[in-house]
């Protein structure tokens, strides 16, 4: 079992920055990919950016290429969402989520396999 706990969001200003952070409890953590989603209110969910079990591949999604970078420390357990340049429609309950999957990067919600509960994101204009 996975349990995975995510903090670092808030309120900033547009044009503002933010690191989210994703801490997990399992020992399994290193060979998990890892994604990070978003979601705002009255809108499915949507796939921000993912990334390997080793962190040699990444992938996002082009609204936030050149914005957001993932990265992973896998000795804290713990993935990251640094936003840089947020806007106003990047305000959302951001997610991240465990794939066992871990050599793919993996834009679809359905085959991730644990989920956080979520931080929220809120871009003040």
């Amino acid at each position: 079992q996975v349990q995975l706990v995510e903090s670092g969001g808030g309120l900033v200003q547009a044009g503002g920055s933010l690191r989210l952070s994703c801490a997990s409890s399992g020992r399994t953590f290193r060979y998990y990919a890892m994604g990070w989603f978003r979601q705002a209110p009255g809108q499915e969910r949507e796939f921000v950016s993912a990334i390997t079990w080793n962190g040699e591949n990444t992938y996002s999604a082009d609204f936030v290429k050149g914005r957001f970078t993932i990265s992973r420390d896998n000795a804290k357990r713990t993935v990251y969402l640094q936003m840089n340049s947020l806007k106003p429609e990047d305000t959302a309950v951001y997610y991240c989520a465990a794939d066992r999957a871990g050599a793919v990067t993996e834009t679809r919600a359905q085959n991730y396999d644990y989920w956080g509960q979520g931080t929220q994101v809120t871009v003040s204009s």
